[in-house]
């Protein structure tokens, strides 16, 4: 099935939103719980599939939506459809700060992009969405990414969530280490694995924690600066540190 031809725009510029743009009868599949708003015109219908097989059966959307549980998202996916007359709008926010990357996914080797489990956010109708295993036992014990990871297939446009600021790195047979968590996409002849980060000095006291991951080929990685393990990490001491500033005034209030 050949993917819808959407237009769209991003908004904002920490915390961004992508807007899509639908021609009469066209549809943009986005994870549940993600739309921000849409304009007269455009319905939408939960559904278990991403719809890029109009002929796939009760099973084989079973066994999708089975997929689906194991990355941790949904089992319904929402499909966004204009059916007035001219042209409408929808647009969908991510779950915490970040940019919004799209990607064509038919200008990608293959068509096709691996994903962090949860960087999907929404795609034009006929984008097939479903899971990889990562196959070295390492690198889904410790890579930061587990076992499973998502696969983008298509000839559409495709919009991917990552967290802070986007760095999107084209590879010539190079090698490329990053923090385990920081990895957003890349694409699917890019060989990903893990080694460990230095001596053991460096992994204990270094700050960059016990492994690193490895990217290595050529073809197009996209890393985040700031994933939501960090960022929880970062607001974590404060709000503890506000609890205990809240406490001991509490405390100095009942003593007085």
């Amino acid at each position: 099935m050949r993917s819808h031809e959407v237009d769209y725009q991003i908004i904002g510029e920490s915390i961004q939103i992508v807007e899509v743009g639908l021609d009469p009868n066209e549809t943009v599949v986005a994870e549940a719980g993600t739309m921000l708003y849409m304009e007269t015109g455009v319905g939408f219908d939960t559904k278990m599939g991403d719809g890029s097989d109009p002929k796939q059966g009760v099973l084989g959307k079973l066994l999708s939506a089975g997929s689906r549980l194991l990355t941790g998202e949904s089992v319904f996916m929402t499909h966004f459809t204009n059916q007035g007359n001219g042209k409408a709008h929808v647009a969908f926010a991510a779950p915490y700060p970040g940019t919004v990357i799209p990607i064509d996914l038919q200008k990608c080797k293959q068509q096709e992009i691996i994903v962090q489990r949860d960087g999907f956010l929404c795609a034009a109708l006929g984008t097939k969405i479903s899971i990889t295993f990562n196959k070295k036992l390492g690198s889904g014990l410790f890579g930061g990414e587990g076992f499973i990871l998502q696969k983008l297939q298509g000839d559409g446009m495709a919009f991917v969530h990552a967290g802070g600021t986007v760095i999107e790195r084209e590879l010539n047979d190079e090698t490329l280490r990053v923090d385990t968590s920081c990895i957003v996409a890349f694409e699917p002849q890019i060989q990903y694995d893990i080694e460990k980060a230095g001596s053991l000095k460096s992994m204990v006291f270094g700050g960059e924690g016990i492994f690193l991951a490895t990217l290595k080929g050529t073809g197009k990685v996209w890393l985040q600066s700031m994933p939501i393990r960090k960022l929880i990490q970062a607001i974590a001491p404060a709000g503890a540190n506000r609890k205990k500033e809240g406490g001991s005034l509490l405390g100095e209030f009942l003593e007085s």
